[in-house]
């Protein structure tokens, strides 16, 4: 199958939904894209192509379909799992990182001992918009160590410009479906 027809059947299994959470937003709502198991199964083999046979080490999952994907993913890669979760939902201690919402700040933190130095770690979520999140988690995994060998999403908003934020800090992208606008 081609990467063009493997984008459309997953674009076609994520349902759009207008004026969510505000007026002009396209929610990109990928739960019945993981509720379809050939799209679920065609987005993780997908996710997990360039890496196939590679060393590594850890996928690191943003809270919270992240762990879901970086699960999945680390799975067939036969890799371990970080999650990285907002601030004071983790039980020992933590590094965090303070990141940019559009009402505010927020912190993602990262158990201090989740990572050795040195390994191999993919950045594994659903989405990458404005990047905030993806970039702050980027920094939390190079605190600890990492190195962060790539990023992985299902669907990029390229108009929000987030996977050249995370390009910018050197870390190589992949996406499976753009989707234009907001």
């Amino acid at each position: 199958m081609t990467d063009v027809t493997v984008a459309e059947e997953l674009a076609a299994a994520i349902r759009n939904i207008p004026d969510y959470p505000a007026k002009g937003v396209m929610f990109r709502d990928i739960t019945t894209l993981l509720g379809n198991a050939r799209a679920f199964r065609m987005a993780v083999d997908a996710l997990v192509q360039p890496w196939a046979g590679q060393k590594i080490d850890q996928i690191a999952g943003v809270e919270a379909r992240g762990f879901i994907l970086g699960g999945a993913v680390a799975h067939q890669l036969s890799a371990g799992f970080v999650p990285i979760r907002k601030k004071g939902k983790l039980p020992w201690k933590t590094v965090s990182e303070a990141y940019s919402l559009e009402y505010g700040l927020d912190e993602a933190e990262i158990h201090e001992d989740a990572i050795v130095p040195g390994q191999k770690v993919i950045l594994c979520d659903d989405l990458i918009a404005t990047g905030g999140t993806a970039t702050a988690a980027i920094k939390l995994l190079r605190k600890v160590g990492a190195e962060v060998v790539a990023a992985c999403f299902i669907v990029d908003l390229p108009d929000l410009g987030g996977a050249e934020k995370i390009k910018d800090l050197g870390v190589p992208v992949r996406t499976l479906v753009t989707f234009e606008g907001k």
